[in-house]
């Protein structure tokens, strides 16, 4: 199928653009109303934009009638309460989908590389239309948390690290990097995602920020990357070995190897919408 995509993603996937100075801001995303949504860790999130303006976080595929992740409506109790993150969404000038603060519990690198997953942004989206990217603007202060993305997801030799410390804003094609955080704490980790449509306004808005398309990344020791990758390999096979004990689902057609009720999607990985 053919989208609108922007060039600057060419190359890395992944661009980062100024820091936002919010130390005069209040922390609005202490006063708002979380739900429960497992993605990527212990997580929770505070939707300011969902499907249709409900408190809930699920995908807006999975509403009546279903629509892609665009269009994203508002949800008043937490606008009302992050007025100032509603604004820093809505800088963007183009289409806003999925529009939430994760909070994220801290973990481990081989919690993150279990982790890794890729979006499914663009389910449902017309051909011929922008492709949706995540931005994520990092609310704490996590000088020694990092985003980890990677072009192939059992692969550390593409793997980039981004720093995350307050205010960084970062926007990735999440449908093409797998991508996870590594957040050692000790205080949970916040930050704004935001599903936002390529078109002339997004590249705007990017190229206004002085857009660098690679990070600087820390070294980690090579011993260290393989051993949380076997550790997360490891898991990975007990996740999948204790789902085929379980056996088929039968509401997914395919006969995926999975449950819903245990947080599995219909391709049999676990729900996980955010980073």
């Amino acid at each position: 199928m053919t989208y609108l995509k922007l060039p600057i993603f060419e190359e890395t996937g992944f661009v980062i653009v100024d820091p936002y100075d919010q130390s005069a801001d209040p922390k609005e995303w202490e006063q708002l109303v979380y739900v429960d949504w497992k993605s990527s860790g212990d997580t929770r999130f505070a939707p300011l934009a969902s499907a249709y303006g409900d408190m809930e976080c699920d995908g807006f595929w999975n509403h009546v009638p279903p629509k892609t992740d665009k269009d994203g409506v508002w949800v008043p109790e937490n606008v009302a309460l992050a007025p100032i993150l509603t604004k820093r969404a809505l800088e963007f000038p183009t289409n806003i989908g999925r529009c939430r603060v994760i909070e994220l519990q801290p973990n481990t690198y081989a919690d993150a590389v279990y982790n890794l997953h890729r979006d499914d942004n663009n389910r449902l989206n017309p051909e011929g239309t922008g492709w949706i990217v995540r931005a994520f603007f990092n609310l704490t202060n996590d000088t020694e948390s990092l985003m980890v993305l990677r072009e192939v997801k059992d692969d550390p030799s593409t793997e980039t690290l981004v720093p995350l410390p307050a205010g960084a804003q970062v926007v990735i094609d999440t449908q093409r990097l797998y991508h996870a955080v590594w957040h050692p704490g000790p205080d949970p980790r916040y930050c704004l995602i935001t599903s936002v449509e390529s078109n002339q306004g997004l590249d705007d808005w990017i190229t206004e920020r002085h857009p660098k398309v690679h990070a600087e990344s820390p070294q980690l020791d090579p011993a260290f990357i393989a051993a949380a990758q076997a550790e997360a390999e490891a898991k990975a096979a007990a996740r999948a070995a204790a789902i085929a004990a379980r056996g088929k689902d039968p509401r997914f057609g395919d006969g995926t190897m999975a449950l819903a009720q245990s947080g599995m999607d219909e391709y049999g990985q676990e729900v996980m919408s955010e980073a």
